[in-house]
């Protein structure tokens, strides 16, 4: 356990420089900018298919991950190029501004399947350690920090080169879906509240109303309105809703994703619902089973063939359980990783 009364300058022992990859790797160093989105949504799918993961990161994605106010991207992205300009390997280095309770450094990384084996991953997980400890020094966050990262379950060597580095697992996540081609669950009516659809009107309640209810949450920290923004690449308003009280307060919500780029890769289509939450005095009256078969409906409608979530297992809520009753089924899983400070 850390002592979080040490300054964080102190804990973070951040180092003057973040160690360049060798030349000898073979390819050239650079950071990233918002021109690479392309070449970087590319080499993340040609990983993405030689490890076998059922989903494919767009475009769109790296561009809502880079251009974020708070990114600098010329010192927090590194990139190497072959010969012919094609992105081979990369890394990054993000921060989340709301932090208040754990001030958080996530790190990420690639490398293109034709050169793994080479020692670049773990070059950029050395590279990508040092910046996150100079990020953290730097943040002015007198709070416990953390350096993140997650690997799929189905990449056991990824996890490897993580914690050669120091890096140790602390959560385990899964990934659930449930077929919509089989009843789905009625929708409870429920004494003093409505589910509506999502609207732009309720939407800075819909996340003042998350930043509560995960604030009991291990790893959880509130959403500033940019960061909230930036989330919002995949982002699918009609597969959206919020459960409102008789004073039109928000008391939960369940915001989804529409991940079309993934669907070749999974082999069918679905919508993904990206963060489910109910106020804690509503909690055990189906709030979220209320939200949730308004959501499965809204994807059949679509043609939709299976309704997806991720879920922390060790999740205060009893979300699991609820999922499991529902007929949401493990597809696949990931692990955090951490360095504690």
């Amino acid at each position: 356990m850390t002592d979080s009364t040490v300054p964080l300058a102190v804990r973070a022992a951040a180092p003057v420089y973040a160690p360049q990859p060798a030349a000898g790797l073979g390819l050239t160093w650079r950071a990233v900018g918002a021109a690479d989105a392309g070449g970087l949504a590319a080499l993340r799918a040609r990983c993405q298919e030689a490890d076998g993961l059922p989903y494919r990161t767009s475009v769109e994605e790296v561009v809502a991950e880079l251009e974020p106010a708070w990114r600098d991207l010329a010192l927090d992205t590194l990139a190497g190029y072959d010969g012919d300009g094609t992105v081979r390997a990369w890394a990054q280095v993000d921060t989340a501004p709301g932090d208040e309770r754990v001030v958080r450094a996530f790190v990420e990384g690639d490398v293109d399947p034709a050169w793994r084996g080479r020692g670049i991953g773990a070059a950029l997980v050395a590279w990508s350690h040092a910046r996150a400890r100079q990020v953290l020094a730097a943040s002015g966050k007198e709070l416990p920090a953390r350096i993140a990262t997650y690997c799929d379950d189905s990449t056991p060597d990824v996890a490897r080169v993580y914690q050669a580095a120091g890096f140790t697992p602390v959560r385990y996540y899964t990934h659930m879906r449930r077929p919509l081609d089989v009843p789905l669950p009625d929708v409870p009516q429920i004494d003093g509240l409505r589910v509506v659809p999502w609207s732009p009107g309720l939407d800075d309640q819909v996340r003042l109303t998350h930043n509560a209810v995960f604030a009991d949450h291990w790893g959880s920290e509130p959403r500033t309105p940019e960061q909230w923004r930036a989330a919002r690449a995949m982002f699918a308003p009609t597969w959206s809703f919020v459960a409102l009280d008789g004073a039109d307060q928000v008391v939960g919500y369940a915001v989804s994703a529409r991940f079309e780029h993934d669907w070749p890769a999974a082999g069918y289509p679905s919508g993904y619902t990206e963060l489910l939450g109910v106020r804690r005095e509503w909690r055990g009256r189906r709030v979220a089973v209320a939200l949730l078969a308004n959501v499965m409906r809204a994807y059949a409608a679509d043609g939709m063939r299976y309704a997806e979530l991720e879920v922390d297992t060790d999740n205060p809520s009893g979300a699991h359980g609820i999922y499991a009753g529902l007929g949401y089924e493990v597809a696949h899983s990931s692990t955090m990783l951490t360095i504690e400070l």
